[in-house]
């Protein structure tokens, strides 16, 4: 694929925008709380689109419409189940502990409402976490760029291969990123999330108005598609109409309540864009601002996933005459070998999207002999078949921008973790704050270098959206126990979090071991001790790792709990609910109160629910 001067010019702009508000930002970043919270001065609104934007790395434009294409609409169930609720309870009963707390993280106030051993163990769990999740947002660009080609040509001319281009994008990508971040710090990074937001709307709007206008609208799209792919709810009762392969039970405990409450209440990467408002009642209208566009992104994200595969197979043709590379849409997808010819390469297409491929250039397949889809690819295709030049530069930037942000929203919480729960709690207590602006910068640079390893751990999944709610159900499913007992029963201790936690963790890893999803082999996506129960697909595994995460936590937290002695009740004053002097909301205007803009979200994603029943 060969883009134009206009197209390269809006990515370059965008580039030196980005550095540039690094560039503008860094004589503000005198103290560690400038660095790590933006000195806790940013408005409302900025802080609610950096903190929708924040999750809008590669697993919500990327992985969001490899699920579109892998599962259909019931994708929109990790939005209007799986975000909002969760995002309404955060801002309306959570954040009041976050923000009145006075803490600089999650871990840490762990540590004030329980002790230093959780708050240890959940920031180095959640260090890794973000390290995983950096690594995906810098595997999924890479793999963008080395499928448009777009540095064939550089390369040709620096006899270098085409699997280089991979590894180079990886590192570009992190370079830049370490940059903007070295610069400006959390500032930075909320100013670009925000620019990242519109430009994701810039980008993929066209995209979705000419993609349904190719297949006849809403109704030409439910005509080309199977029937369970056009319904969010309807078909979950057999298994042969639902595609996520989950019941209802495994979708609403699983991810309706404990892994999108476990990330929005708990992860500190979302939770640390509302910590950076400059009042109480900012940090509670965070989320709820965030929710309004959050729950109409599906039709941007999801739905040029399904357009994708209701689009008539692609065209394949010889890259050349003397070649036996494959070229769909224009983009060379297999550049290695003789055996794959292209009428079986038609015959195993999807749509747009194009079988994974091997080391070989043949397809993969499952142990059923089915071939696996690149559903990664969905989204890029789309903007390959739709997007003339000029317009596929906005959109390639769009994708470039939710990479780029993506990785910094996960770096800029996993240096603010490091430096004052694991560095300054244990390794050098007696640290000044100008040390500690040091050490944030330092903890930058190997964040960076820990995301460019756990890249390539990326490449083993063909649906990175799998990937992270594993991730999330090990991670944040027994946090989210832990929170909600903490907050809301004062006689949780600070053993009982610490073993729940651990035991949660455990059980996941227990039953992540013991299970697998049908026609996958054994290894990183289940059954490394022994295989006792197949799950229909990975999301249902991830579900219900998260289910046995989060119960086991809960359980283990309060028999321990009981056992062992709880603080006294002053201690716990402005860490628990029933101790916490409740905020009014008098002289208000209806549209600045938390509990008016709930019933307004929570109301909307009703009226979704129900219109795509």
């Amino acid at each position: 694929m060969n883009l134009t001067a206009i197209d390269w010019t809006i990515m370059l702009v965008y580039f030196a925008f980005v550095l540039g508000i690094g560039v503008a930002l860094k004589r503000y970043m005198r103290t560690s709380t400038d660095f790590f919270l933006a000195g806790r001065a940013i408005p409302a609104w900025i802080c609610g689109l950096a903190f929708i934007s924040a999750n809008l790395g590669a697993q919500e434009v990327i992985g969001m419409g490899a699920s579109g294409a892998k599962y259909g609409i019931a994708t929109s169930h990790f939005y209007w189940i799986g975000a909002i609720p969760a995002m309404v309870f955060v801002g309306v009963f959570m954040m009041p502990f976050y923000y009145g707390s006075r803490a600089r993280s999650v871990p840490e106030y762990l540590r004030l409402r329980f002790d230093e051993k959780t708050r240890g163990l959940n920031a180095i769990s959640f260090a890794i976490m973000t390290v995983f999740s950096s690594g995906i947002s810098m595997y999924a660009m890479a793999r963008l760029i080395q499928t448009l080609r777009i540095f064939d040509a550089f390369f040709l001319r620096m006899n270098l291969s085409h699997e280089s281009i991979f590894d180079v994008s990886i590192f570009l990508s992190a370079i830049i990123v370490l940059a903007y971040i070295l610069l400006g710090g959390l500032t930075s990074a909320i100013y670009n999330e925000v620019l990242q937001f519109f430009l994701i709307v810039a980008g993929f709007f066209p995209l979705v108005w000419l993609g349904l206008k190719n297949v006849g609208g809403w109704q030409g799209l439910a005509r080309k598609l199977p029937e369970s792919f056009t319904h969010s709810w309807r078909g979950m009762s057999s298994p042969d109409t639902n595609p996520l392969g989950v019941e209802w039970f495994g979708l609403v405990a699983g991810l309706g309540f404990v892994l999108s409450f476990g990330y929005w209440c708990t992860d500190f990467l979302v939770v640390q864009r509302a910590m950076a408002a400059d009042s109480m009642s900012a940090a509670r209208r965070t989320p709820l601002i965030a929710a309004i566009p959050k729950m109409f992104f599906p039709f941007l994200v999801i739905l040029p996933g399904l357009i994708a595969v209701a689009v008539p197979a692609m065209t394949a043709q010889r890259a050349a005459p003397d070649s036996s590379a494959i070229r769909y849409q224009g983009v060379v997808v297999q550049a290695s070998g003789d055996r794959l010819a292209t009428a079986e390469v038609l015959r195993s297409s999807k749509g747009l999207i194009p079988p994974k491929l091997d080391a070989t250039g043949n397809p993969v397949v499952d142990s059923n002999g089915k071939p696996q889809y690149d559903y990664d690819l969905a989204i890029p295709m789309m903007l390959l078949h739709y997007f003339p030049t000029g317009l596929l530069g906005l959109g390639l930037t769009a994708l470039l921008a939710s990479f780029m942000s993506g990785m910094a929203g996960n770096v800029t919480a996993f240096n603010t973790v490091w430096t004052y729960d694991i560095y300054h709690a244990y390794l050098n207590r007696k640290a000044s704050d100008a040390h500690l602006l040091w050490m944030g910068r330092m903890a930058t640079i190997f964040g960076i270098v820990l995301s460019i390893a756990a890249a390539y751990v990326a490449v083993k999944f063909n649906n990175i959206m799998d990937m992270l709610q594993l991730v999330f159900a090990f991670v944040n499913a027994p946090l989210f126990a832990t929170f909600l007992l903490g907050m809301f029963w004062k006689r949780t201790t600070g053993h009982g979090a610490f073993a729940g936690l651990l035991s949660g963790t455990v059980a996941a890893a227990l039953h992540h071991g013991l299970t697998l999803p049908i026609g996958q082999p054994t290894g990183i996506k289940g059954g490394w001790i022994s295989v006792h129960h197949y799950y229909p697909s990975e999301m249902a595994q991830n579900f219900w790792t998260a289910i046995f995460a989060w119960s086991t936590c809960f359980l283990v937290t309060i028999l321990i709990s009981f056992v062992t002695k709880p603080r006294e009740e002053h201690e716990l004053v402005g860490l628990v609910y029933s101790l916490t002097e409740k905020t009014k909301e008098e002289n208000v205007a209806w549209y600045s109160r938390p509990s008016a803009l709930a019933g307004i979200v929570l109301g909307l994603t009703l009226l979704l629910n129900v219109v795509f029943w």
